[in-house]
């Protein structure tokens, strides 16, 4: 099988948003953030592998730029975590 650098590099940065996510709920107590972070940065992943599948062009193309704008906002709630 063909090696998939994107599916990999976003599975293994899932993993460490994992780890950040229990390290502000353990460490911080900051439950919000936590849960934030969780969702926007493990979603990158399973869009990637999402649009492995896609039905179109178009839908690949769609389901990579969401995946994009997750990791904008993924960005948005780490840089608020150096805040707390």
């Amino acid at each position: 099988m063909k090696e998939n650098l994107l599916k990999d590099l976003t599975f293994k940065f899932a993993i460490r948003i994992v780890e950040l996510s229990r390290n502000l709920q353990e460490i911080t107590k900051e439950w919000v953030l936590a849960k934030q972070v969780l969702r926007s940065g493990t979603s990158i992943g399973a869009l990637v592998r999402e649009a492995e599948f896609a039905q179109s062009r178009a839908d690949f193309i769609s389901k990579l730029s969401i995946a994009l704008k997750e990791a904008n906002e993924t960005q948005y709630w780490i840089d608020s975590t150096k805040r707390v």
